[in-house]
């Protein structure tokens, strides 16, 4: 019997399974949704229905990386606690290491892949019913270095893969704290995307407007002010930070050294989290009562 994605996805909705859970229990249901529900819930894939939609916003980064050869992966769950719980660290290891012995090319490719005879997706499934939070993994991603490979892990939330032309190991390693502490867009001004460029142009112009200036004078201001620009948001154009007095750009200079790329990921960033004010929820229950 064909499974279609309709059914894979109420499925999924129903239960917060993975989707290769839910496609692999409705065969065997022959297609039966509540039979594959009963199923799910007794062997406990169902038990992250209450949990597949709350916010995991916090987790670990995890680096893994063999010769010339690395990947970076982000797994996220609810709480700094349960972030360091053994399990969980164990778990966001061992997604490291299978996706840096793999080729998938995404998340649900990740969790299909089997180690020690389960799934990714099954392991987290497991997870999630141990420790009582939602357990997702968010995304990762592969560096291939022909060069100087560097990675550095500040903790468990922030993690840098950086890949040099020239230069050696520790200089690559310094680069990649730098990228790690001072957060820059990308390489150069070349990599800059226009449409941030063209944005705040327009912002500085607006600014200088105000002035009253002459317009040769207005674009001389903004000039500067892109250049500043430029500067703060480039990994060359930043102060290093072991020595503010130079900078990246000059470092690597004096190395005979440049940038191939570099990848940063920080735990929760671009995540939408839900603030709570425990007085306001206490009034609000009072009102409602």
């Amino acid at each position: 019997m064909q499974i279609t994605a309709a059914q894979v996805k109420e499925l999924r909705e129903r239960t917060g399974a993975g989707m290769m859970e839910c496609k692999k229990t409705l065969t065997e249901t022959g297609g039966d949704l509540e039979a594959a529900i009963e199923a799910m819930r007794k062997s406990g894939m169902a038990k992250a229905d209450k949990k597949a939609d709350r916010v995991a916003a916090e987790g670990r980064v995890e680096i893994a990386s063999e010769g010339s050869n690395a990947v970076i992966v982000e797994i996220n769950c609810e709480t700094d606690f349960v972030g360091n719980d053994d399990n969980f660290r164990a778990f966001a290891a061992n997604c490291a290491q299978v996706a840096l012995g793999s080729a998938v090319d995404s998340v649900e490719e990740l969790m299909a892949e089997t180690v020690d005879g389960q799934t990714l997706e099954e392991q987290r499934t497991q997870l999630v019913a141990k420790v009582g939070e939602n357990v997702q993994v968010r995304r990762f991603q592969r560096m291939n270095v022909d060069g100087v490979f560097g990675a550095y892990q500040h903790g468990a939330r922030i993690g840098v893969l950086v890949g040099l032309n020239g230069g050696d190991e520790a200089l690559a390693k310094d680069v990649a704290m730098h990228i790690a502490a001072s957060q820059p867009v990308c390489v150069d001004e070349s990599q800059v995307p226009s449409e941030m460029l063209d944005k705040e142009r327009a912002i500085f112009k607006a600014q200088a407007e105000e002035s009253g200036k002459p317009e040769n004078i207005i674009e001389k201001m903004i000039e500067g002010r892109i250049r500043k620009y430029l500067a703060e948001i480039t990994l060359v154009g930043q102060p290093f930070v072991k020595d503010p007095d130079q900078t990246v750009g000059k470092l690597l200079e004096a190395s005979g050294a440049s940038v191939a790329g570099f990848i940063r990921f920080e735990v929760g960033e671009g995540i939408e989290k839900k603030t709570e004010n425990f007085a306001e929820e206490v009034m609000a229950q009072a009102r409602g009562a």
